[in-house]
């Protein structure tokens, strides 16, 4: 019985496993590269809760891992739950988003949330160019985020310029609004309420407390500050110290006719 010989298969060439090796050992770099961001995310995320649950913090706010992330001496705020609950903070709130609907009723513009609304500059703009009786020469809508944060520039400097502030302004900035915080919009809104004299009433002395976040030397640190939003105006919307008439008025209403009958009698 004749026996066959099955042909050998071809070797395969030796710079095939060279490839194959190469890749694997590339790969591994891949994975061991994303491993060690992955684990440098997490450390940092279990930094930022450390210093917010550290004692003496009064509440645990959840954190996403980019709200931890910060460079170095970059800061970050974020407000007290608690403070929510303040009666005059949502009354602000509320007289806020009131007004600049009525300021734009004319174009069909319906404000629900000033956080959700104003972050893009879409509304801040028509506001500003209602309020300043001037066009701005921007975009009229821009979907990305980099196209939102040029406009918001532009719709900024604008503002600023109306208020007499400085190009760049403490109290708020492109990254702020965009990033959604509330207290750097509401104070843009009270500046815009004062500069121009909105016929509206705001509720005075708001203020709400604030937990700031900071990296220092790769470690994040924590403090409770105290943000005061509005404070005691005069009838002219003109900022003014409280007087002795003042506390009468709260304290003592009862007295208030003896203190006229004196006046009267003096004069």
């Amino acid at each position: 019985m004749a026996t066959l010989t099955r042909p050998k298969s071809p070797r395969p060439p030796v710079s095939a496993k060279k490839d194959e090796k190469d890749e694997s050992f590339w790969e591994k770099i891949g994975t061991l590269g994303r491993k060690k961001r992955i684990k440098e995310v997490q450390e940092v995320e279990q930094e930022g809760k450390y210093a917010i649950d550290s004692p003496g913090t009064p509440y645990n706010p959840d954190l996403a891992p980019e709200e931890c992330n910060l460079e170095e001496n970059e800061e970050r705020s974020m407000i007290e739950p608690q403070s929510f609950d303040d009666p005059k903070l949502n009354e602000l709130i509320f007289v806020l988003i009131e007004w600049i609907n009525d300021e734009l009723a004319d174009q069909r513009i319906i404000v629900k949330d000033l956080q959700e609304d104003l972050y893009d500059g879409q509304i801040l703009q028509k506001l500003l160019e209602k309020l300043n009786r001037e066009k701005l020469d921007v975009p009229e809508v821009t979907q990305s985020e980099e196209g939102q944060k040029q406009k918001l520039t532009i719709v900024l400097e604008a503002v600023n310029k109306a208020l007499n502030l400085p190009r760049w302004n403490a109290q708020w900035n492109v990254e702020s609004i965009h990033r959604k915080e509330l207290v750097p919009i509401l104070h843009l809104l009270v500046s815009l309420v004062r500069n121009f004299r909105a016929p509206i009433r705001l509720p005075e002395n708001v203020s709400v407390g604030m937990v700031v976040v900071q990296k220092k030397e790769g470690t994040l640190s924590h403090r409770m500050v105290k943000e005061e939003i509005t404070t005691t105006y005069d009838d002219l919307g003109m900022r003014c110290e409280r007087d002795a008439f003042d506390t009468l008025f709260d304290h003592h209403p009862d007295k208030l006719q003896v203190v006229k009958k004196t006046l009267s009698t003096w004069i």
